[in-house]
């Protein structure tokens, strides 16, 4: 695989772990604890394979409205793979980038997420980024409003760009959506304008090494052009 057919950064919205428990008879919680260790061998595969950052949609604005059990579940299993994951990160050399507002979470999370974003902050050249209580509309407003607040009378696209959660990161080559539904449902939108979209009808607990390597091969056949004929 060529150093240009690969792409620099690619972003996941992993869908379908409440299906893949109800297929097993199992509870949604058990579908997000098998996406978790899909999350994990995705992590670890992309980097061996040349991908230096990747974007998990773990946790929306919109995901509140879910059932109370489901949510709390949700929280308890994020907060523990962050705290799983530290060692690691050190140990491997990647950098942590948390895209959306972590504060909702326990205050002992909350400094030792950050605690651990600012001890990677300087690892290159790979990447996770995790979308947790993240909305791309959301992220946007903040971004506006962050702008008014430092008297920004005038922007243009660099000066919106410096101010978003992903000012950081490069915009994803490739954003890969499981479970075979299409739609970005408001992720990454902004940095999405010249992403290759691929949708697959495996659920995220289900995607392994070997569909990832399909989502690759497919991106290789793309021709961006971004706007030029």
């Amino acid at each position: 695989m060529s150093e240009n057919s690969l792409p620099k950064h690619v972003a996941f919205i992993m869908d379908g772990n409440g299906r893949w428990a109800k297929k097993r008879h199992k509870a949604r919680s058990a579908g997000h604890t098998a996406g978790y260790g899909a999350l994990q061998k995705i992590i670890a595969h992309a980097f061996k394979s040349g991908v230096e950052t990747i974007s998990f949609y773990a946790f929306s604005t919109e995901n509140w409205s879910r059932p109370k059990e489901e949510v709390d579940k949700l929280l308890s299993l994020m907060s523990k793979a962050l705290k799983l994951a530290g060692k690691k990160l050190l140990d491997e050399k990647i950098r942590l980038v948390i895209s959306g507002d972590y504060s909702v979470l326990k205050p002992r999370t909350v400094k030792a997420i950050s605690d651990l974003i600012e001890k990677t902050s300087k690892f290159t050249p790979y990447t996770v980024n995790i979308c947790f209580n993240y909305g791309s509309r959301a992220e946007i407003v903040n971004a506006v409003n962050n702008m008014i607040s430092d008297g920004i009378r005038k922007c243009d696209e660099k000066i919106l760009s410096k101010y978003l959660y992903t000012k950081d990161l490069p915009d994803p080559d490739l954003i890969v959506r499981t479970s075979g539904e299409q739609r970005l449902s408001n992720f990454l939108m902004w940095q999405a304008s010249y992403s290759e979209l691929y949708f697959t009808d495996v659920l995220w607990p289900d995607f392994d090494e070997k569909e990832f390597d399909k989502a690759i091969e497919w991106y290789k056949t793309r021709e961006r052009r971004y706007g030029k004929s």
